[in-house]
């Protein structure tokens, strides 16, 4: 096998893992005044948990709820528990901010990553499951299908308050737009023997994914009243949130929520050093080393240590594991057995997922042909490094297509092969404007949410026209996938269902182009030649 020492892709992990690296500082983004708004007809909602009241954006008729409380907040003995039901409350709450983002390292900048996808650095807290929804509808009779967005970051940073994850202009389209908080870190992840034995399922570290689950139940069970289709909800995610979505996709608990998924950049389909799930019996023993470093002669001792205390001290990486109950196998185990939940599925990856700390010179990469075997030929067929400009080429289409991409490829090969719903694959390959060191990134990770989401507003870069075209496309796309499980739409280019045979495939950049995915042979060598498939 190719050993890749000096190319780092840009994993959903990692952006998790450097967040905290940079020294860029960023002004969060005002709220919106609730000022000169007039009430539309649903300004006021009934939910399971009483009276919730938002506001109404004359400009784009959008009515606006922030921070609903989905689950009780999960504190003292509800820490490292399954979410438990919101308190109900008297009177009218007033939902017309963000509640806190979950717990994480300090919030900032990092990388190519600006302000539009970091959440406030105030207020932090483990009383975070709270979440927010864009709407447009004038009754509950509208029956208006819904976009449930669950955000990157790692699993160790994020949260919905991030200026990038507006759900204004995809409302503004006739889909109703939700998005909220889950557990991160080891607020969301940790297990633990005595966690095990207090559960009902036997098991534990699975919480934020607990978190998602309840989310989109909640939705299902409330979001009528808002005026959308209980039937018609598609999960969606980036990063960490594609991951999760690909999770979501092999949980028997979350069968039957959704009829529909988009994943951007991020699943377990295949599993690496970067993206892979631990076991019960691992995460455990992580577990009890992170209580002994924190002192905590029990799970009662653990409950008792401040929020701060914990994300300060406790170390150690967070992410899914193998459960047993939310997760019973591993995700990749899970497709080959062809047991995934079956929905129409949109999904892709950005052309330069990598960036370089350091490369290999032309010979020595071409020496590393060698690894294939008889099959060497075949790599310097698809990776070539005849120059030092083709090497570099190379070295980067391998980084992203190792970690990223083949994923990405095989989740759209395997989520819909012996079944009806369609499956739509996308490139993403636009630059977007940037100066200085920014410009080396060129179509990075995270690059495509401001497009899809139609939230470039809300990033500081100099946009041009064909930014702006292309944010309008990308949109429109999403959104009708939302409400049809199919993203054509009259006067677009066709973009054709993804199959093994027939790969086709969306390119959105300076041209949006549909073709058969160009680097299928590449991706197929790749995988026949990948550990533990």
């Amino acid at each position: 096998m190719l050993k890749i020492t000096l190319i780092v892709s840009l994993s959903l992990f990692v952006l998790g893992l450097n967040a905290q690296r940079s020294t860029l500082n960023a002004k969060p983004k005002a709220q919106p005044s609730t000022a000169n708004r007039q009430p539309s007809t649903i300004t006021t909602i009934q939910t399971e948990s009483g009276l919730i009241s938002g506001y109404y954006n004359t400009k784009t008729s959008v009515t606006v709820f922030k921070g609903i409380p989905f689950a009780a907040p999960p504190v003292g003995d509800l820490r490292w528990k399954a979410p438990q039901p919101a308190k109900p409350w008297k009177g009218v709450k007033k939902c017309i901010a963000f509640g806190p983002s979950p717990m994480q390292p300090k919030p900032v900048s990092f990388l190519m990553i600006g302000p539009e996808f970091v959440v406030p650095q105030q207020p932090l807290s483990e009383d975070c499951l709270y979440l927010n929804v864009w709407t447009a509808a004038k009754s509950e009779k509208e029956k208006r299908p819904v976009m449930i967005w669950i955000y990157g970051g790692g699993f160790q940073t994020g949260g919905s308050a991030a200026a990038g994850y507006s759900g204004e202009a995809l409302a503004e389209q006739g889909i109703i737009f939700v998005s909220f908080n889950y557990r991160l870190g080891i607020f969301g992840f940790l297990a633990h023997p005595e966690l095990t034995a207090e559960s009902d399922h036997h098991s534990s570290g699975n919480y934020a994914l607990m978190d998602m689950i309840a989310a989109i139940s909640w939705v299902k069970k409330n979001i009528s009243a808002f005026g959308g289709d209980p039937d018609r909800i598609t999960i969606a995610g980036q990063s960490a949130g594609s991951a999760s979505v690909n999770c979501l996709l092999a949980s028997p608990p979350a069968c039957g929520l959704f009829q529909g998924a988009i994943g951007e950049s991020g699943s377990f389909v295949l599993e690496n050093p970067l993206l892979h799930l631990n076991t019960l019996a691992s995460a455990e023993k992580e577990g009890l080393r992170i209580a002994n470093k924190l002192n905590a002669a029990n799970l009662r001792a653990l409950r008792t240590i401040p929020a701060g205390e914990l994300q300060k001290n406790a170390g150690g990486f967070f992410a899914p594991i193998v459960d047993g109950y939310v997760l019973p196998a591993t995700v990749s185990g899970t497709y080959k057995k062809n047991q995934q939940i079956h929905v129409p599925l949109l999904t892709g990856w950005n052309s330069d997922e990598g960036f370089i700390f350091g490369i290999y010179s032309k010979e020595d990469f071409a020496k590393q042909a060698a690894a294939f075997g008889a099959d060497s030929n075949l790599f310097r067929k698809y990776f070539p490094s005849a120059s030092d400009s083709q090497s570099l080429a190379s070295q980067i289409s391998l980084a992203v297509d190792k970690t990223i991409g083949l994923s990405q490829y095989q989740w759209a090969l395997k989520q819909n092969e012996n079944s009806k719903p369609n499956t739509y694959l996308y490139v993403f390959t636009r630059k977007p404007p940037a100066t200085g060191d920014k410009k080396k990134f060129g179509a990075y990770h995270t690059a495509e949410i401001g497009y899809a989401l139609h939230t470039l507003d809300s990033i500081q870069r100099a946009w041009e026209p064909v930014d702006r075209r292309l944010e309008k496309l990308m949109s429109a796309y999403w959104v009708q996938f939302v409400k049809t499980g199919n993203p054509n739409l009259p006067g677009l280019p066709v973009w054709g269902s993804f199959s093994d045979h027939e790969p086709h495939s969306m390119f959105f950049g300076d041209t949006t182009i549909a073709r058969l995915l160009p680097d299928k042979e590449a991706l197929d060598f790749l995988y026949k030649s990948y550990p533990g498939k």
